[in-house]
């Protein structure tokens, strides 16, 4: 009786501990970088020809998204970052803003923002960029397409 009581248990955690590793399926951890220039950004910003910066995270997939870890660096705009945000587009393409990341903002800043299914796809399918916008170059200053890695 005490040897199948064991064999019962025995299966009993064995079980508990593949539902455990199914569970923690899928759930890989992704980081997301991005250099930002002047260069990249659309329409060309004015005076910002020394301006640049970084954009870097991860975020960890889950069943309604993930939840993006961020943190956003720059120097030698033309004034205060009033904002910025990741927006979908292509390279050398303006699009819309996705996920709004600060405004004002620092340097250095970091934030986390929940994002949706359909931002994971775009992140991962290369038609995200960040942007920095400021009052001399509302339309955004530094700009940088979004690489992720798994």
């Amino acid at each position: 009786m005490r040897k199948s009581a064991l064999a019962v248990g025995a299966v009993l955690v064995m079980s508990l501990a593949l539902v455990a590793i199914a569970a923690g399926a899928g759930h890989e951890k992704y980081t997301v970088s991005s250099k930002l220039t002047s260069g990249a950004d659309v329409p060309k910003p004015k005076g910002a020809s020394g301006a640049s910066g970084t954009f870097s995270g991860t975020y960890v997939e889950n069943s309604s998204g993930a939840t993006l870890k961020w943190k956003l660096s720059y120097k030698g705009l033309t004034g205060p970052a009033l904002q910025a945000h990741i927006h979908l587009g292509k390279v050398g393409v303006s699009g819309n803003v996705i996920v709004p990341l600060c405004g004002p903002c620092k340097n250095g800043m970091t934030g986390t923002s929940k994002i949706s299914k359909h931002i994971v796809d775009s992140l991962e399918h290369g038609t995200t960029y960040v942007n920095v916008h400021t009052k001399k170059n509302p339309a955004g200053e530094i700009r940088g397409q979004i690489k992720v890695a798994g």
